[in-house]
């Protein structure tokens, strides 16, 4: 199951890029999130998918009595995914504010915040 696991990473990770090479904002947050997806992913996976009981201690034992699943990256996975969650909703309203400020989505067209370049003519140089 692992090779799966690494293949589709592979192409999460590959789409994530290319959706990210984009100059429309929202197709940059949709790679973003499919990088989140991809490295939750190889998280999972390097924790290695096993058959194992969960990892309980029964009472009045110091520890598990039999081999247990590997508990630390579902506990990472699941903050990952609420992390990705909170970014997701702050990065959407934030692009919808600019969309309704600046009323486009593309980054080359949101560079009202930069200044105007002043041909070199004009300019005038400090005596």
């Amino acid at each position: 199951m692992e090779p799966v696991l690494a293949i589709l990473v592979g192409l999460l990770v590959a789409t994530s890029v290319y959706l990210m090479l984009a100059r429309n904002v929202l197709r940059f947050l949709f790679g973003l999130v499919l990088l989140s997806n991809a490295a939750n992913m190889t998280i999972f996976a390097a924790g290695r998918q096993t058959s194992t009981a969960p990892p309980l201690v029964p009472p009045g034992l110091e520890g598990p009595v039999a081999e247990v699943a590997n508990a630390l990256p579902q506990a990472l996975i699941l903050t990952a995914i609420v992390i990705g969650f909170g970014l997701l909703s702050f990065a959407l309203v934030l692009v919808f504010r600019g969309y309704q400020t600046l009323g486009t989505l593309d980054s080359d067209a949101m560079r009202t915040a930069e200044p105007l370049e002043v041909p070199s003519e004009t300019r005038s140089e400090p005596s």
